[in-house]
């Protein structure tokens, strides 16, 4: 039992499954991107569609949450989870994905939903 999905995240990498780590922080990062928006006023439809992840994140650089540097992390991270969720596993390594897994736990505390 996880008490997050992050914690999941960990477990998987530890036990050899990048991949899945992978694709589940970043699932962890689009829903925090998606809650940070409702939080902050920000829509997170568009023609009664959900957002795309990268136009939330614009958004939310343009309302002021974050700079322009929290900005393009966050665009490097949802590269990095649809390069796992598309079958790109060669395209990044276990650092990375441990480095990515910090950094969105880092990033959700310092930006609260």
């Amino acid at each position: 039992m996880y008490s997050s999905y992050l914690e999941m995240s960990v477990a998987l990498l530890e036990n050899g499954f990048k991949d899945a780590a992978a694709v589940i922080t970043g699932t962890s990062l689009e829903v925090h991107v998606r809650e940070l928006c409702a939080k902050n006023g920000v829509d997170v439809e568009v023609d009664s569609k959900p957002k795309k992840a990268d136009t939330m994140n614009a958004d939310l650089k343009k309302a002021g949450v974050y700079g322009t540097l929290q900005q393009k992390q966050v665009t490097a991270w949802m590269d990095l989870r649809n390069k796992a969720a598309h079958g790109h596993y060669g395209d990044y390594d276990y650092a990375e994905v441990r480095a990515f897994i910090r950094g969105v736990r880092e990033f959700m505390l310092k930006y609260p939903a």
